[in-house]
């Protein structure tokens, strides 16, 4: 697992694979900032952490290439980001296609990229929520395979809504883990499907 924070989706999901919710292990947790919180969620669950300082580097094909080579040692089947906060290359993303997952808080295709709960307040929505993705080179852009709504409460704000879409989030990636690890989930031909059938969000 990616991260760049305080870790809340991989306590989610660590928790998940605990009590057999999620059939599967996070063999290893990476961070490109040293000091996020999430290292430690890692460590108390005796799961390797390692820290990639993506300032270290010179650019941001030097830092890819390098993220991939350490996340290669670890054999993993899916990789998973969960608040990571580095816009992956094309090379990158194209290495893990079809095994690499990301969440992103609001239900896509709208509002990529950052400050999505205020910009869905900002536009008066009535539903805002999470989508987990296929990861492409596109930015937020890959083929969406769950997504978690709520309402927009009329005294809400930035924090109050965000608060509510990290509920959903933990709910749907570890779902969406269980699909993959069970074999269900797949990525054909550019198109998310599950038990075969594709999914249509």
């Amino acid at each position: 697992m990616l991260i760049s924070g305080s870790g809340t989706n991989l306590q989610a999901i660590i928790d998940a694979c605990h009590n057999d919710a999620v059939p599967a292990q996070v063999v290893a947790v990476i961070s490109n900032q040293p000091q996020a919180y999430g290292l430690n969620r890692a460590r108390a669950a005796s799961i390797p952490a390692q820290v990639l300082d993506h300032r270290d580097f010179a650019g941001r094909a030097a830092f890819d290439a390098e993220l991939q080579n350490l996340v290669d040692t670890f054999v993993p089947d899916l990789v998973v980001l969960a608040g990571f906060m580095r816009i992956l290359g094309e090379n990158f993303a194209t290495h893990y296609t079809g095994r690499m997952l990301n969440i992103h808080p609001s239900l896509l295709p709208d509002y990529p990229g950052l400050d999505t709960h205020a910009r869905a307040l900002a536009d008066g929505k009535d539903q805002h929520g999470a989508t987990v993705h296929f990861v492409t080179p596109e930015l937020d852009a890959g083929p969406i395979i769950i997504q978690g709504r709520v309402p927009v409460l009329a005294n809400d704000t930035a924090e109050t809504l965000a608060q509510r879409v990290h509920e959903v989030e933990y709910r749907i990636y570890p779902q969406a883990i269980a699909w993959f690890a069970h074999g269900r989930l797949v990525l054909q031909h550019g198109q998310a499907r599950l038990d075969g059938r594709p999914i249509t969000p």
